[in-house]
């Protein structure tokens, strides 16, 4: 049996949880995971460090900005590539990031919503290629 990629979408919006996971999981490869906040996202990596976290940034309990804080700062999981899929500005996003935290926001890639789903494959697979 060929190894999956494990993919986790975290995204508090049911829609989009929906759209990205149907795009993912039109590849083979790909096996996809989903959590509806920043809490439940980062139980979902204690128990299974996925390939690939496609997270946005505005939810509520725990926000995207937090989730990368957290990531960033065990060892565990520092390598852990993570797409940035919000209908946040890029550059709003990293400047808010780099003032609450003193840091350059440590992402792989930033993707604005909504993404053509062409284009949302083609970077994820641009992703897991390097890793």
């Amino acid at each position: 049996m060929e190894q999956k990629f494990k993919i986790l979408v975290v995204d508090d919006d049911p829609d989009i949880i929906e759209a990205i996971t149907t795009i993912l999981e039109s590849v083979d490869e790909y096996e996809v995971r989903t959590a509806r906040d920043g809490l439940q996202c980062m139980q979902a990596i204690k128990e299974e460090v996925p390939h690939l976290l496609i997270l946005d940034l505005l939810m509520p309990r725990m926000d995207g900005f937090a989730v990368i804080r957290d990531l960033r700062e065990n060892p565990r999981y520092r390598q852990l590539p993570i797409m940035i899929l919000t209908s946040v500005r890029e550059d709003a996003s990293y400047r808010r990031y780099e003032l609450e935290m003193g840091v350059r926001m440590d992402v792989q890639d930033y993707i604005e919503k909504p993404v053509p789903p062409a284009e949302l494959l083609r970077r994820v697979g641009n992703l897991l290629k390097r890793g």
